[in-house]
């Protein structure tokens, strides 16, 4: 087979989709910006004499599913052109720039899959860039990846499964908990309680998490916000509010925040993917067929978290219907691969990740709650008084328009961080309904790299020497 096809990703979508592609003859390119495989979930630690941990203390319950992944990986590695360390950060036509630890290069393709991950989503509040506030993703990977604690006495706060479970990871290795504060009520748990039953054993896994940090006498609050965050120089006090006006203090010298994930779509952006807005998610989502093919885009695939939340499980099947969808639009078959068998699991996947929206809302009203002093965008010190100016008095109606204002999103994240929050704002001060302020559209490079990278790969590309 002399197709050539990159997976962008080394988490369990792009392993489970290299391996199929192996299997079938085809040897991909797997480009990762990881040192090691495993994506954020199975991420690994640095491969220092000791500096291990066992895969139970790293992945719990699931670390047979890590086992199983590392080994396969293990067996088909002389077949795969794997490249660690690497940033894909630009998709050109059939073209991706890559930059690597000590060189740039293009790599052309005839597939391009997307296994790109996601990102915490998270809300500004008054103090929130205080040092000592991290997303719970940070958290989890100075834990997992640097064998550390962010902190002696750590809140946990926000919403989502990833809330409990990295509060449960931390305790269990040992750190001090002050508290996990859940903004969602403990009502729209219950509300879903029948729905989520319907996969009892993730279920079992939630709830576990849960009652261990119940049992080890850590507290466990619901339907609290953030509302600020003081400190010397350094976090020291957090502050929330309740669904009925009542505050709370808490002394601590770390915290971890999070509302969810978001898909990393910004390759998917640049590559040609069409986007469609998910009220559910109140995210823009790249749009795939059920095995992952990009809507409008011929030669586009995308697998895992990238394509929408389905969490680590539901991505190795995308992981394998990407890799099917690439054999057989090459004209290959897959023996040993039932697809609707796949699809079947995958439908049970979306309802449960629905019920899991539910019972873990993302606060659709939290633009109220971010005062005009709160710096909205870090990268490009945008305030949310001086965005809201710009959707006032200057009359930006769309993120991109604002962005030409005022930079917001400009900077080094790109709007990873500052975009849905000020979607929501300016869905507020506009009183429209957020799908229709837009989204922020994906620009290259996505993440930063050295201007040399940029010369490297033009003159690459074009035969010239670069200066």
């Amino acid at each position: 087979m002399t197709a050539r096809v990159l997976i962008v990703g080394a988490g369990p979508a792009g392993l489970r989709a290299a391996e199929m592609l192996v299997e079938h003859g085809i040897r991909p390119i797997l480009v990762d910006e990881a040192p090691r495989i495993g994506g954020q979930i199975y991420r690994l630690p640095p491969n220092v004499p000791g500096f291990q941990r066992s895969a139970n203390q790293l992945y719990g319950f699931d670390a047979p599913k890590a086992h199983a992944l590392y080994q396969r990986f293990a067996q088909l590695q002389e077949q795969v052109d794997y490249l660690p360390n690497c940033l894909v950060y630009d998709v050109i036509d059939n073209r991706a720039q890559i930059r690597g630890p000590e060189t740039a290069e293009s790599i052309d393709f005839d597939a391009l899959i997307l296994a790109t991950g996601a990102m915490d989503r998270m809300v500004p509040f008054t103090g929130w860039t205080l040092p000592g506030i991290y997303s719970l993703g940070g958290a989890q990977i100075a834990l997992k990846h640097q064998g550390c604690a962010i902190g002696s006495s750590i809140v946990f706060a926000g919403t989502g499964p990833l809330l409990f479970l990295v509060a449960y990871q931390y305790a269990r290795a040992g750190a001090q908990i002050a508290a996990v504060i859940n903004s969602a009520p403990r009502s729209a748990m219950l509300s879903q309680a029948l729905k989520l039953a319907a996969m009892p054993t993730v279920l079992a896994k939630g709830l576990h998490y849960l009652n261990w940090l119940r049992q080890h006498k850590i507290r466990v609050l619901h339907g609290w916000r953030p509302m600020r965050a003081t400190g010397d120089c350094h976090l020291s006090l957090l502050e929330f509010i309740s669904d009925r006006g009542d505050t709370l203090e808490v002394d601590c010298d770390a915290a971890a925040f999070g509302y969810g994930l978001k898909p990393e779509t910004q390759l998917a952006d640049l590559a040609g993917a069409h986007f469609a807005f998910d009220p559910l998610n109140r995210q823009w989502l790249p749009q795939t067929d059920p095995y992952g093919r990009a809507t409008d885009r011929p030669g586009l695939y995308l697998a895992g978290d990238g394509a929408g939340i389905l969490g680590a499980d539901a991505a190795e099947l995308r992981g394998k219907l990407a890799a099917a969808a690439v054999l057989s639009d090459h004209g290959l078959g897959f023996d040993g691969f039932d697809p609707n068998a796949a699809l079947r699991q995958m439908q049970r996947w979306q309802r449960y990740r629905q019920a899991l929206e539910l019972a873990f809302p993302f606060p659709d009203d939290c633009a109220a709650d971010i005062g005009d002093e709160v710096m909205l965008c870090r990268c490009e010190a945008v305030t949310a008084g001086d965005f809201r100016g710009v959707c006032g008095q200057l009359g930006a109606r769309d993120l991109n328009r604002a962005k030409a204002y005022c930079r917001l999103g400009m900077g080094r994240c790109q709007g990873r961080l500052c975009g849905p929050a000020a979607a929501e704002i300016m869905a507020a001060e506009l009183g429209v309904s957020i799908d229709s302020v837009g989204r922020l559209r994906g620009q290259a490079p996505v993440k930063p790299v050295p201007v040399s990278a940029l010369a490297a790969t033009v003159g690459t590309a074009t035969g010239e020497a670069a200066e």
